[in-house]
């Protein structure tokens, strides 16, 4: 899959700016610069420099650049990579990408050069994905996760398990090269004392995945409770902002409105909701099904309720019909500067429901509030060391390694021939592979690196 052209693409996001990065990676990258660059010369430079100069066509002067230079392996993609540094004109920029492509560089295509690094050894599989969610990253958690995958945090965990099943499968190979011997070279007890050991870790990454994924894409966090409730000035509140129309009419939100506000470097997707009630027209009650379908995709339900008008009976017949087990659920009782009644006590909420009492008009207890919202989700979990699984491409290939492995381990109690045991532990070898990059295919490499910007 590796080609022997040149490849060229802006790296700097599309639009006017005070400077655009034009990138070319190949054998011939620092050559084709060299033809349009009027300084010195680029061929007889050693790696890691800059030079200032002249992007010519013939007399033409185009622009005054700053050229830096990486000489292959020593580049991100370890071929020849040139990046010239133009004023961010779009115009400046076409025609110098024009330039070089009539000088024999290739447009390069969607994630090119992070596929070239991948190809070349620079990087695995696993690492050249958390290059992609590197750039998306929109906090400081997704960050902190993408930099731990990129630096091989992900990799060498999985490539240490890989190591051991290896040593086991070739000793199984040989067994059935001595199979008419009868002889037994890998020890089974030892084999299934390691898929233990994988299956724990296996078990610990596959469950990652659920925090992992909410830190990526950020967490969907529902308010949602009865009209007049005070959904729309928690809102505001815990923004600091007036994003939501407060009124006292009962039924002022008819569609949900969404923000997202960072607690700790989470990225919370704040969703305010319809009140639940039995809609007045036909208006109200589609805002009513939107509340009850954004409830169902909801990682997080903040259950707010006016402390001063609803009965206990009618909290807990609310929660019965909102809560569901496994939903990070946290019931907010509001207007608690107004009265806070002692009925509260005989709710007897489950102890998986969160409890806090608040003032969203007052701005009383909405700090707080934050902080639980955090210690609901994320808690101790995050850590500098902590591995993280982000993408689903790879908890679903540990789903299979975890599956074939099984079938090792029920190989091992109700015993089977080697060529079996074999079979499975190259099937879970395969899927490990897949992560990492040790097993590719054109499609799914394609599938990857397609949805990367052009010029990355």
């Amino acid at each position: 899959m590796i080609t022997n052209e040149t490849i060229v693409a802006l790296s700097t996001p599309p639009g006017a700016g005070a400077i655009g990065v034009i990138r070319l990676s190949g054998k011939d990258a620092i050559a084709i610069a060299n033809s349009v660059f009027s300084g010195k010369d680029l061929l007889s430079q050693p790696t890691h420099t800059l030079h200032f100069g002249l992007i010519k066509d013939g007399d033409i002067v185009i622009d005054e650049v700053v050229v830096s230079l990486f000489v292959g392996p020593k580049s991100y993609t370890k071929e020849n990579v040139v990046e010239i540094s133009c004023h961010g004109s779009n115009y400046i920029i076409q025609q110098i990408i024009n330039l070089l492509i009539k000088k024999g560089a290739s447009a390069a295509k969607p994630g090119e050069f992070t596929l070239r690094a991948f190809l070349n050894g620079a990087m695995d599989l696993s690492q050249a994905e958390a290059v992609a969610d590197l750039i998306s990253s929109d906090s400081q958690a997704a960050h902190s996760v993408a930099m731990n995958q990129l630096r091989g945090g992900f990799s060498t965990e999985l490539n240490v398990l890989r190591e051991q099943l290896i040593h086991f499968a070739s000793m199984i190979e040989l067994e059935l090269d001595f199979s008419e011997e009868d002889v037994e070279f890998a020890n089974r007890d030892q084999l299934q004392e390691l898929i233990n050991k994988i299956t724990i870790v296996l078990n610990k990454l596959i469950r990652s995945f659920e925090l992992g994924n909410v830190i990526k894409e950020g967490i969907n966090t529902v308010i949602a409770g009865r009209p007049n409730a005070g959904k729309s000035t928690l809102l505001n509140a815990l923004l600091n902002e007036d994003r939501a129309i407060v009124s006292e009419i009962a039924g002022t939100t008819r569609d949900t409105i969404e923000e997202v506000l960072n607690i700790n470097g989470i990225n919370f997707r704040l969703i305010d909701t319809a009140g639940i009630r039995e809609a007045t027209d036909t208006i109200e009650a589609i805002g009513v099904e939107k509340t009850m379908l954004k409830i169902s995709q909801s990682a997080v339900l903040v259950y707010l309720f006016d402390v001063l008008n609803l009965t206990a009976n009618e909290i807990r017949d609310d929660i019965a019909s909102l809560y569901k087990p496994g939903l990070a659920f946290i019931a907010v009782a509001n207007k608690i500067d107004l009265s806070f009644s002692d009925r509260l006590k005989e709710l007897n909420l489950p102890s998986e429901i969160k409890f806090i009492g608040i003032s969203a008009k007052e701005n009383q207890n909405v700090e707080e509030l934050k902080e639980l919202l955090y210690e609901t989700v994320i808690g101790d979990k995050l850590s500098e060391n902590h591995t993280m699984v982000t993408n689903i491409r790879h908890v679903e290939a540990l789903r299979k390694t975890q599956e074939s492995l099984d079938s090792v381990s029920q190989g091992l109690i109700n015993p089977v021939t080697s060529d079996f045991l074999a079979t499975d532990i190259k099937q879970a070898l395969y899927y490990l592979g897949e992560i990492t990059g040790k097993v590719t295919t054109d499609d799914l490499l394609d599938n990857i690196f397609s949805k990367f910007c052009i010029g990355k």
